[in-house]
């Protein structure tokens, strides 16, 4: 079993052009126009006598039969105010029926850091991901080690005096969809919640210092393992007390622009 993810840039309402999935997208921008990429994941057996699971110019042509025709009516009919939920909900078995029962999940980035997904296996909800910033310094450091032995453990990052980050967060919020396809837990939400429950709480601080959480005694080594589990664990019943029917399904955190964790795995 493998899978196999192809991203399908478009901007949609434009017709008449050859066909090209291309970085400037297709049909291309020749001004201004909305532009946006979908992921779209497959996963089964690969397929001895081509080698592959899918050709990927039957993907493109598949989203630029199922996908593009319902995304550009609705933007034509509704404008900013197309419900991208609905849209998923609509396309997702009919481009799993074109794609012969391959397709996994349907990922639409909606903004650089902002993303809608929809899975085959579970239709009835839809994953929100937003990124989210800030900036603390932390010192890797276990106090039940020697000096000696955190100094060959952590190296640099157990200078006393600590050191900082640039950090990002993406939490993946489940959420279900209303009849009609429609948010129920909604990206303004999303952005309250970890503002009030997370940013005010550890941006700008040194975790070791300021943060109960990471503070010794009691607190967890501020590893980025760790940091993912805390933020996990403090925003989820945020969610869920925010709308009874979301659950907060992971939280990814970035230490580096090279490193990440996210937690439940």
């Amino acid at each position: 079993m493998v899978t196999l993810t192809r991203i399908f840039r478009f901007s949609p309402g434009r017709s008449g052009e050859e066909y090209a999935n291309g970085f400037a997208g297709s049909p291309r921008i020749r001004s201004l126009e909305r532009y946006f990429e979908m992921r779209v994941r497959c996963r089964g057996e690969v397929d001895p006598s081509t080698s592959y699971l899918l050709d990927i110019k039957r993907i493109d042509r598949a989203m630029e039969k199922i996908v593009l025709p319902p995304v550009t009516q609705a933007l034509a009919t509704h404008g900013d105010h197309a419900d991208p939920v609905a849209l998923l909900r609509s396309v997702i078995a009919p481009l799993n029926d074109e794609l012969s029962g391959l397709l996994a999940s349907l990922r639409w980035q909606l903004s650089p850091t902002y993303s809608l997904e929809m899975e085959t296996s579970d239709m009835s909800q839809v994953l929100i991901r937003q990124w989210f910033d800030f900036a603390a310094a932390h010192r890797l450091h276990n106090p039940a080690l020697s000096v000696e032995e955190n100094v060959r453990l952590y190296g640099k990052c157990n200078n006393p005096n600590g050191h900082g980050h640039n950090y990002r967060f993406e939490p993946c919020v489940a959420m279900p969809t209303d009849a009609k396809g429609g948010e129920v837990f909604t990206l303004a939400m999303l952005e309250e919640c970890s503002k009030r429950v997370l940013l005010d709480r550890f941006d700008h601080k040194h975790l070791n210092e300021d943060t109960l959480e990471f503070k010794q005694p009691g607190g967890v080594n501020p590893s980025v393992e760790n940091i993912a589990k805390v933020f996990f664990d403090l925003l989820g019943p945020e969610i869920t007390r925010k709308c009874a029917k979301a659950k907060l399904a992971s939280m990814t955190v970035w230490e580096t622009d090279r490193t990440s964790s996210t937690y439940p795995a």
